[in-house]
């Protein structure tokens, strides 16, 4: 009992999407099918995210540039910090890619969309959460492959694919948020009404994320590629190193003076990695051969990063809907 108390319903959910994804991922045509559904439900999350948030509450959300400074922060000097002192240290006797596999996912940016799911499902700060999530994303497109050259000696660009990943930000992302809100005259009182079905969509959009990611992990061959040992490196060091980031985000955002709902923006904002930027770029910036493994550290840390701040989200939520502030922090 003590366990399933510690483990909710959604969390449970998680942990059997990831054993589906080991044991059946998405192959063949059906790849394409859960790509193209994981598409949809993210422009669906994002298109009631704007249904729901005021013009006031994204005029706030926006100028809140003290918390954007300290996720930015958190992302592009915090993380690659560690990465260096990391790569630098190598406590354990492992492969080098390895060590530069982490510094590499150190230098990516944030993702966007399970950081905005997290912060709605927690009672955060949604509208700044979009804001800062959505420039960490831009940002890193162009941000990441400087630090990379600077950090790992590496050369190499991604004008090309950085604008095509501007478009996809923008297409998939801004695009059914900004319809979302252009459309609150007529849909505000509908979305109001189904308040708590459309929290499902949170929920829905991270397991299709999250069974998306694992199943192309999986295919490209994840559990072949190291040895038990280097594997469970991989997962402690990830744990290590993302239980660093949450305690100096929260520690932050307390000593700072910022409202919960804040906190969890920043906790949630500035603790992701983007599997979806760094795998792309990973392609351009390294030689072929050493793809699978520079890629290795990043695609455990991000189904890690899931895990845990599912957990977290789950437990600020309690915390949220014991103290009324959800509906206040997400109703404009």
């Amino acid at each position: 009992m003590k366990l399933l108390r510690i483990f909710d319903p959604f969390t449970l959910t998680l942990i059997a999407t990831v054993l589906l994804a080991s044991f059946l991922p998405a192959r063949g045509v059906f790849v394409d099918y859960f790509s193209w559904l994981t598409t949809a439900a993210i422009a669906l999350l994002f298109f009631m995210h704007g249904a729901k948030l005021s013009r006031d509450a994204l005029v706030a959300g926006g100028s809140h540039w003290r918390l954007h400074l300290w996720v930015m922060c958190s992302t592009f000097i915090l993380f690659p910090a560690l990465g260096v002192l990391f790569a630098w240290w190598a406590p354990v006797n492992v492969s080098p890619e390895i060590y530069s596999g982490f510094l590499y996912l150190c230098i990516l940016p944030a993702t966007v969309q399970s950081a905005i799911a997290f912060t709605s499902l927690a009672g955060g700060n949604v509208a700044a959460a979009v804001c800062s999530a959505s420039a960490s994303s831009l940002l890193g497109i162009f941000l990441s492959p400087l630090l990379v050259s600077l950090l790992m000696h590496t050369g190499g660009g991604a004008s090309q694919d950085g604008l095509r990943q501007v478009g996809a930000i923008m297409l998939q992302l801004l695009l059914p948020f900004v319809l979302g809100h252009l459309s609150r005259p007529w849909t505000a009182n509908w979305v109001a009404r189904h308040r708590k079905w459309i929290g499902k969509t949170d929920q829905t959009s991270i397991l299709l994320v999250v069974y998306t990611a694992f199943s192309e992990a999986v295919n490209n061959g994840i559990w072949s590629q190291v040895g038990i040992g280097a594997l469970g490196f991989i997962v402690l060091a990830s744990i290590v190193l993302l239980a660093i980031v949450l305690a100096v985000n929260t520690l932050v955002a307390r000593r700072a003076g910022f409202s919960k709902a804040d906190e969890i923006t920043i906790v949630f904002c500035g603790s992701k990695k983007s599997l979806a930027n760094g795998i792309p770029m990973a392609n351009i910036l390294f030689p072929v051969q050493a793809v699978g493994m520079m890629v290795l550290p990043l695609m455990i840390f991000h189904q890690i990063q899931l895990m845990v701040c599912a957990m977290l989200a789950q437990r600020y939520r309690r915390r949220q809907l014991e103290s009324g502030a959800i509906q206040a922090t997400q109703e404009g």
